[in-house]
């Protein structure tokens, strides 16, 4: 076999789709977030807008996160040595994780080196732990949760999304007796639309089914304390397993589970994904910790996130633009085309230095191709100005479809 050209292959069948990624080289200033420098392919280092960073509140700049990091490297060190069951349980993980189950009213948490990773391998456990486990899926959840559920190799079944009649039909169809289930997203984050969370919870009531909420996109941003959708909406109590990531509103990195302390202390115990992977670094755990503490006070800081997301979706529907209409802070820009989404996001970066990655198939169906725009507390208003005339302008240069 040619090997080489099988590779190739696969790249250029990528291409010829319009779907080819190009990473952007970006270097942050410090504690001027959004604000980033980037190196173009000729080696040119220009002054760029971050418009699409999951840093939702800029808490990666935050000086409370970066000294506790600083100050966690003064004291012991960059790595952890190894895996939490060999040498790499530090004092900075366990404080983390008393922090994490706090902050979701919960008994316990475990750590993982990414969301990603918190729900493959949770989901992939719970279907060794629970012996002929049927697991409900929302249409839409996450690719980590996908792989999750196919690692559990247990029967699954997809529910359409956010449709919990359709949920019910499937609960109903399965056997009274055998365990359940149900898992889904509180923020979707391509489309920002919300999980109906109450709803759910009284299916797994009347059913019988446990509860796997992921609020990767969430928590941070949503309660009086940050602890996502469920706080917000008065839910904590009726989630069995609530699933979060350190890399976005927290502004490091992680991702991590919060349960009943059994839940907790079985996952722990049983899942390869933590068992066999290095631990987090201190500094990493002393960020995220000073992070998630900072934020259990920090209302404000959510309320004006929620005004710039709500200013910006207001500006770009005054413009005519095709708002994709969301209830969260999400706001996504339909394109509908990958080969334009990328020539879109091309010049807004090249000609107007605004830094917006396009969405494209896998990560959005075919045909619903976006850009996808996550304002933060720190985009000012000169900022959104410069945003919506440059968008005004690509889209009659090119052409581009207003109709959302």
């Amino acid at each position: 076999m040619d090997y080489t050209e099988a590779f190739t292959s696969a790249v250029a069948r990528v291409r010829a789709e319009g779907r080819y990624r190009v990473f952007a080289n970006l270097r942050r200033y410090k504690g001027q977030f959004p604000r980033a420098r980037w190196r173009t392919p000729d080696g040119d280092v220009r002054d760029v807008t971050v418009w699409c960073s999951n840093d939702y509140l800029g808490m990666g700049q935050s000086a409370c996160v970066t000294e506790s990091m600083k100050q966690a490297i003064d004291d012991v060190g960059a790595g952890a040595g190894g895996t939490r069951n060999i040498s790499g349980t530090t004092h900075y993980h366990v404080e983390l994780e008393r922090s994490l189950a706090d902050l979701h009213d919960k008994e316990a948490a475990l750590l993982f080196t990414s969301g990603y990773i918190a729900n493959e391998a949770t989901l992939a456990t719970l279907g060794k732990i629970l012996p002929g486990l049927i697991i409900f899926s929302d249409a839409l959840n996450h690719a980590s949760m996908i792989e999750g559920v196919r690692g559990a190799r247990c029967e699954k079944h997809v529910w359409r999304h956010n449709d919990v009649a359709h949920l019910e039909e499937l609960l109903k169809a399965a056997p009274a007796g055998a365990p359940k289930l149900i898992a889904f997203e509180s923020v979707y984050s391509m489309d920002g639309d919300v999980g109906p969370i109450e709803a759910v919870c009284d299916l797994a009531e009347k059913y019988g089914a446990l509860t796997y909420l992921d609020e990767v996109h969430a928590v941070g941003l949503y309660g009086l304390r940050g602890g996502g959708i469920a706080e917000r909406d008065g839910l904590l109590d009726r989630i069995d397993i609530i699933e979060g990531t350190l890399g976005k509103a927290f502004g490091v990195m992680g991702g991590y589970i919060a349960a009943d302390a059994v839940i907790v202390d079985a996952v722990r115990s049983w899942a390869p994904g933590f068992i066999f992977t290095t631990s987090l670094a201190p500094s990493l755990a002393a960020g995220a910790r000073a992070s998630v503490e900072y934020l259990k006070s920090a209302h404000e800081l959510r309320e004006k996130h929620q005004e710039r997301a709500a200013t910006l979706k207001a500006r770009v529907r005054e413009a005519g633009l095709p708002l994709m209409e969301s209830e969260t802070h999400i706001v996504p820009i339909r394109v509908g085309d990958p080969v334009m989404c990328k020539r879109l996001s091309d010049a807004l970066l090249d000609d107007h230095g605004l830094y917006v990655q396009p969405i494209n198939y896998p990560t959005v169906p075919r045909g619903t191709e976006r850009l996808r725009f996550t304002p933060t507390p720190l985009h000012d208003d000169t900022m959104m100005d410069e945003l919506v005339e440059a968008l005004e302008e690509v889209w009659t240069r090119f052409k581009a479809v207003r109709a959302a």
